[in-house]
């Protein structure tokens, strides 16, 4: 053999061998398992630092938080273009690409695929060229601290991995029930994170519970019901061309969450529906972005998973790459529209109408037949029969509260300033704080007519039911309060936060709790005093005591309730019971 041509093979070889030793390096403990199992977070900490030491051009690892244990939170941005940070992405106007992995820690399913995708893309074996025309910011584990209480059984309803972390955070908290109100070390640090980058799509990878079936994964997407119209047929679009592509491959994708009505009941079929804004796809499309919810089926086994999560994660980047430009054009332009919702009806939930449609559903025969154990009828698969279901499926969906937007904005006054404006920070809403008392200010002002707390504590919050209406009222206000401009883009992310009756208000998560308790009372023997002479000095006040003894049986069988009725008419009556401290405004202070 020539020299050359010796030095050449050499070369060769030389090159096959190091790119045989880079992807054993990039290879994660569920690869070299074959899926079996799946690594732990210290995995996690040394492949960020891999692939940017390998691809250090193309990937960058960062750190954007530390949890409540002390671990750091990594992510990955990845992108061919060069743009590594948010100033490049800006000036180059890159749409940017949210893969968040691992917020349910024991659904790890995202962590193992993210990191396999993105390998196959950088290496150009999948999605070519779409890094070049986005950047990527992957977060294999949200939930890192569950993700490190491992253990074989902290998911028993999922087939693999041997071992995986919990649902929850160190301190008990359901990451994907803490958007709206961001609660966690967690997830105000991705927040911190979504507020820098601005992603265009964020993708959140679940893997779900339920039946036995064969479909082995669902996509899910808003803007589709919900959110601003313009941004509707492009995510009914993203979301259809995601579950083609899946199609294609193999998969037998769902565009609902596939959990039945009646939980155990297959012929209960399936109710569609809008996630509220403590979930990643109601709280996204409040801010006029895209989001995804990906759910793999839990009885499907972990290759299964991973290979159908890989395949919608590599299908997203393509769909970015495509049309990532498009969308950013529309997202500015729902973002304009945000500017102008003064003064008009603005949902704030939805629910599936009674109409009813019947699909076919590819399970399994079943059987129910009541438990010796429990005695309820138990739903029994056999996974050796497939099965066309027929079931019924409500998927037209309608708004179900809604609220007309203040012409101006919302004020907190100021003895609630400092921790509402903490918590609008979080989600980067715009305000000001005003430098001036204000005498009898003409305001809107919402008085509870009937507040409900829960029974018991939620996320750690007694949650609040409040019914009631917004009158004209004027209202003194001290220096030092909260002027909230509905005049922004995250407008609808602003009216969930502050309507009294939206589904996760600060006011729904129970955080005005104070307003709607009674303080100061009089007691009875005092009322009985006060309500003979009320009932002898004013013939108007005995007149409207007897009708209402004669037209509500509750009331005339109630001693406190009938003790009440004077106590309201009396000044020392607490004027700001149930009355919800945030009032709406309709002219801009000064």
């Amino acid at each position: 053999m020539k020299f050359g041509t010796l030095m050449l093979a050499m070369a060769l070889a030389s090159g096959v061998c190091a790119t045989t030793s880079i992807a054993a390096e990039l290879r994660t403990v569920a690869e070299r398992s074959g899926f079996s199992k799946t690594g732990r977070y210290q995995e996690v900490i040394a492949l960020c630092s891999e692939f940017q030491r390998v691809y250090p051009e193309a990937v960058r690892c960062i750190e954007f938080g530390r949890t409540p244990e002390g671990r750091p939170m990594q992510a990955l941005i990845a992108s061919t273009s060069g743009a590594l940070d948010v100033q490049q992405a800006r000036q180059r106007k890159l749409p940017v690409l949210l893969v968040q992995g691992g917020i349910h820690a024991g659904e790890i399913d995202g962590k193992d695929a993210g990191f396999l995708a993105l390998r196959e893309v950088l290496d150009g074996k999948a999605a070519k060229g779409a890094l070049a025309k986005q950047v990527l910011l992957f977060v294999p584990v949200f939930n890192v601290d569950g993700h490190e209480r491992f253990g074989a059984w902290s998911r028993p309803n999922q087939r693999g991995p041997e071992a995986m972390g919990w649902r929850t955070t160190a301190q008990n908290y359901n990451l994907n029930r803490d958007y709206a109100k961001a609660d966690s070390a967690e997830m105000q640090a991705m927040l911190r994170l979504v507020n820098e980058w601005d992603p265009i799509a964020t993708i959140d990878l679940h893997v779900t519970n339920g039946a036995k079936f064969e479909h082995d994964i669902a996509i899910m997407v808003e803007p589709v019901h919900a959110g601003d119209a313009g941004l509707r047929s492009a995510g009914l679009a993203f979301r259809d061309a995601v579950i083609a592509t899946l199609g294609e491959q193999g998969s037998l994708p769902l565009p609902f969450y596939p959990s039945f009505k009646d939980f155990a009941d297959p012929t209960s079929g399936f109710v569609d529906g809008v996630s509220t804004p403590r979930f990643s796809t109601g709280y996204f499309q409040l801010r006029n972005r895209f989001a995804m919810l990906v759910e793999t089926h839990a009885w499907k086994d972990y290759p299964t998973r991973v290979r159908s999560t890989r395949n919608t994660v590599i299908a997203v980047l393509e769909q970015i790459a495509a049309h990532g430009a498009d969308w950013q054009q529309l997202a500015a332009a729902a973002d304009a529209a945000a500017m102008q919702l003064a003064g008009k009806l603005v949902p704030l939930e939805y629910s599936a109408t009674a109409a009813t449609r019947e699909i076919e559903f590819r399970g399994y025969a079943y059987t129910r037949t009541p438990s010796a154990v429990s005695g309820a009828l138990v739903t029994r698969y056999d996974e050796t029969t497939p099965q066309v279901w027929r079931v019924p499926l409500r998927d037209q969906l309608e708004v179900s509260r809604s609220v007309t937007a203040p012409a101006a904005g919302y004020l907190v006054p100021a003895a609630h300033a400092a921790w509402v404006a903490e918590r609008l920070d979080r989600h980067a809403i715009e305000y000001r704080r005003l430098e001036v008392a204000k005498a009898q200010l003409p305001v809107q002002a919402f008085r509870a007519s009937k507040a409900t707390p829960a029974t018991q504590s939620v996320e750690g919050h007694l949650r609040m039911t409040l019914e009631g209406e917004w009158k004209e009222e004027r209202r003194d206000l001290a220096a030092g309060a909260l002027f909230v401009p509905i005049a922004q883009p995250k407008a609808r992310l602003l009216m969930a936060l502050l309507e009294p009756q939206g589904p996760d208000s600060l006011a729904a998560w129970g955080e005005f709790n104070n307003a709607f308790e009674a303080k100061e009372y009089m007691e009875a023997y005092v009322a009985e005093e006060v309500a003979l002479a009320m009932l002898a000095a004013e013939p108007a006040v005995a007149k409207a005591f007897s009708q209402r003894l004669a037209d509500d049986t509750e009331f005339a069988a109630s001693p406190s309730l009938r003790l009440e009725f004077f106590h309201r008419l009396h000044p020392s009556w607490d004027e700001q019971y149930n009355l919800y401290p945030v009032l709406r405004t309709g002219t801009l202070p000064e």
